[in-house]
């Protein structure tokens, strides 16, 4: 729930509300105690659970509660991995150096935990001839060694061959 959402002291406008204690007892009383106990204890009535019936309040300090839930946010986009998908574009009449040069890219690419799409794009005649295409994609497999998961086999998408692959998760 946003803290937006939150209600805290004066602005909670039910007449009864569910107090939850640090102990973890509960009781139903009005508003107006409820918030006497909270002055008491120097501290603020926060509305947990507004649609609940009666509303759920409990007694903490608001600041530091909302502190505790903004870092609970950043550190769960810290553990978010944003996988990227990169792509390597060659032709089906490729020489063995740049094939080299290109498979160590995606080699490089996988290592990082990137997503890699290689695609072979063909020209004019060279789509009759889509093989040759397929043995590219073959020959950066063997050259890739066992670094990765196939996602998406050799496939035709018009004038290119693609596939995806993922790299493997390290456990």
């Amino acid at each position: 729930m946003a803290d937006k959402d939150l209600r805290i002291n004066e602005q909670i406008r039910a007449r009864e509300v569910r107090l939850i204690r640090d102990d973890g007892e509960q009781r139903v009383i009005t508003t107006a105690e409820a918030l006497e106990i909270a002055k008491e204890q120097g501290l603020d009535l926060v509305e947990v659970a507004p649609q609940a019936a009666p509303p759920v309040v409990k007694i903490l300090n608001y600041g530091k509660f909302k502190f505790e839930n903004e870092k609970k946010v950043r550190d769960s986009k810290k553990k978010q991995k944003l996988l990227k998908l990169k792509e390597i574009r060659m032709q089906p009449k490729i020489d063995e150096h740049d094939l080299d040069f290109k498979s160590k890219h995606v080699q490089e690419f996988l290592a990082e935990g990137n997503k890699v799409k290689v695609t072979v794009r063909f020209r004019g005649r060279e789509l009759a001839h889509t093989e040759l295409g397929l043995d590219v994609l073959k020959d950066v497999l063997k050259r890739i060694e066992g670094e990765y998961v196939m996602d998406k086999s050799p496939t035709m998408e018009g004038k290119f061959m693609s596939m995806v692959l993922n790299p493997k998760t390290k456990k």
